[in-house]
């Protein structure tokens, strides 16, 4: 009885782009010496310096799938090291010849050398939006001030996504933030020459906020302990108030924005500090709001969030006054 021939194996080693190269598994590495044949057919490769400078031979080839099959007769182990894009020809070939059922196919393996971390995607953004900076006649031109409305109009769009319980909204709408955050830090890079501005990059102000992190937790990262919400409030309000050594409770408050959410921070700050400041008496309806924002932030309430969602009914209710239907029908 004739014994069956060893087809032998080919490894599709995949890396991430993402990573560094040269950064590969030790499975990847162990694949990769004790092949018999490596290809590649990309002279490109951000992997072949590394490979070459660990003594694996590569030869700089695009073998057909037929060819690939050949080359793994008697058992041998062929590895071919993918591209960034992937290599669809490939793929199909070898797909097509196994679904022939006339081809003795060899062991077919795919083998991640390198596998991206949490957070890796976003290095794609920052890539992305440097080329958009450099090359887009549009985005090129933008600056901090110009983009100043965007940065708004994303953060309401964003909070009308969670008020309306969106998920696939939401996720869209935090992009958007996060574009503008990437944004303005690509613009910060170049600096302003007027002005004699310093440069900073997406990594600083990641790494500004980082270290905040850690410094405004020290129940986590520190020896100090929290064991409810409001013991964590307290530790974060009392490193905020070192690092600041504000000279008011209301500095830091900003003034544009809306005027419930306003009056209710404000009141916010007065009773978090302990203060003995009822809102001032007065004529008119600026001051009767500004009394029920204050009521309404010792209650435990937004006052813009509950004024938003008063809106939206009376929209739903101007809306079926008209014939319209109720609030599905919106937008349709």
């Amino acid at each position: 009885m004739t014994e069956p021939v060893d087809a032998g194996r080919i490894v599709l080693l995949t890396a991430s782009h993402r990573v560094a190269p040269g950064l590969l598994s030790w499975p990847a590495w162990q694949t990769l010496h004790a092949a018999d044949q490596v290809y590649c057919a990309d002279a490109a490769h951000p992997q072949l310096p590394y490979l070459r400078e660990a003594g694996v031979a590569v030869e700089r080839a695009a073998p057909s799938a037929q060819e690939l099959v050949d080359a793994c007769a008697g058992g041998r182990t062929v590895v071919v090291l993918a591209s960034g894009e992937g290599d669809r020809a490939l793929t199909d070939g070898l797909a097509r010849l196994g679904g022939s059922g006339q081809v003795r196919m060899p062991d077919l393996e795919l083998l991640p050398g390198s596998y991206d971390l949490p957070g890796a995607r976003l290095l794609d953004l920052v890539e992305v939006m440097d080329r958009i900076r450099r090359a887009c006649p549009w985005s090129s031109q933008q600056t901090h001030k110009g983009l100043a409305k965007y940065g708004i109009e994303e953060a309401y769009e964003l909070v009308e996504a969670i008020e309306d319980g969106d998920r696939d909204e939401l996720r869209e709408e935090l992009g958007d933030v996060l574009l503008q955050v990437v944004f303005h830090a690509r613009i910060a890079e170049e600096g302003r020459a007027e002005d004699g501005s310093e440069p900073f990059s997406i990594d600083d102000v990641a790494g500004t906020i980082v270290e905040k992190l850690i410094h405004r937790h020290p129940h986590v990262f520190g020896d100090e302990t929290a064991e409810t919400p409001e013991e964590v409030k307290a530790h974060w309000l009392r490193t905020k108030a070192i690092e600041k050594q504000r000279a008011s409770v209301t500095d830091g408050v900003p003034l544009g924005q809306p005027g419930l959410a306003l009056a209710a921070k404000l009141a916010s700050r007065v009773r978090t500090a302990g203060l003995d400041a009822p809102p001032p008496a007065g004529e008119g309806i600026g001051y009767e709001l500004l009394h029920l924002a204050v009521r309404a932030e010792a209650d435990g309430v937004d006052p813009e969030a509950a004024l938003r969602a008063a809106a939206r009914a009376y929209r739903d209710a101007i809306r079926a006054a008209e014939g319209h239907g109720g609030p599905d029908t919106v937008g349709v």
